[in-house]
């Protein structure tokens, strides 16, 4: 499509628009359901606006363009937050409240909430390419040396190990690692396979991707956070240290991880296509 060219607002687009204002309407009315899942249902909502906005304005969109990619982004999200699960069930960072009884309910719930993670970031990164805010962020070209792409990926694998690796009363101290490690790891697997790489962008004096990726993070965390005050079935954060100001419930020190967590999600994903080959213009 031109440039000048605009395309249809699908109507999941509207569909999305009117999810998320009958949430807000249901939420007010204390609604057990929106209550309960008003987080995942938020992002559904969103998830649909944005994707149709991005096909308007390019005319090739994620869920338009590339609709088998987008389910398995859907199924690929849910497992690759399971990690960062199976993390906190040692460094208690975070802990769920309000949950449904039901089980079948409830891990309903998980999976519809982890299944929007990856779409909710990409696509708003994805938004924010497409503004062009960052084009001319740039630095002077340079190589990186394949010794330094396996030092960096050595040092992923130990900011991985580490965490589980150490007393519980230590380990709550290493998140940060966790939200950083999988970067230094995929990112030069990524590189050397001939994916898309963040280190290749640096490589060629590129920054836009990044902080692309940086304001999505920062973008998608407040909105995470700002929905889940409002709903019952929440997650609260046990930090074990600077756990004060809150912006909503998190703290406030706590939104700097959204940052690297978006590049993680950025650089995951990437790897999947790489490895199955995924077309960014086709199914």
């Amino acid at each position: 499509m031109n440039k000048n060219e605009i395309g249809p607002f699908r109507l999941y687009g509207w569909v999305g628009l009117l999810i998320m204002i009958l949430a807000e309407v249901l939420l007010i009315k204390n609604n057990l359901f929106i209550k309960n899942w008003f987080t995942p249902t938020m992002w559904t909502g969103y998830i649909l606006v944005i994707d149709a906005y991005i096909f308007r304005v390019t005319g090739n969109s994620l869920i338009s363009s590339r609709f088998k990619q987008f389910l398995f982004m859907l199924l690929y999200s849910v497992a690759c937050w399971l990690i960062f699960e199976a993390y906190n069930l040692h460094l208690q960072n975070w802990q769920y409240i309000g949950l449904p009884e039901n089980r079948v309910e409830r891990y309903f719930g998980y999976f519809w909430a982890f299944a929007t993670i990856f779409p909710g970031v990409l696509l708003t990164s994805e938004l924010i390419d497409i503004s062009g805010i960052f084009n001319r962020l740039r630095v002077r070209a340079f190589t990186f040396r394949k010794t330094a792409l396996y030092i960096m990926m050595t040092i992923g694998v130990l900011f991985l190990l580490v965490p589980i690796l150490a007393p519980q009363e230590i380990a709550v101290y290493l998140f940060g690692p966790v939200w950083i490690g999988f970067i230094f790891l995929i990112d030069p697997l990524n590189y050397f396979i001939g994916g898309k790489s963040l280190f290749r962008e640096l490589e060629n004096g590129r920054l836009n991707k990044l902080f692309s990726l940086f304001l999505a993070g920062a973008i998608c965390g407040l909105l995470w956070e700002f929905w889940n005050y409002w709903a019952s079935a929440k997650w609260l954060y046990t930090l074990p240290f600077l756990n004060e100001p809150k912006i909503f419930e998190m703290p406030l020190f706590g939104f700097l991880g959204f940052l690297p967590f978006a590049v993680e999600i950025y650089i995951m994903w990437e790897l999947a296509a790489r490895v199955l080959k995924f077309d960014s213009h086709k199914n």
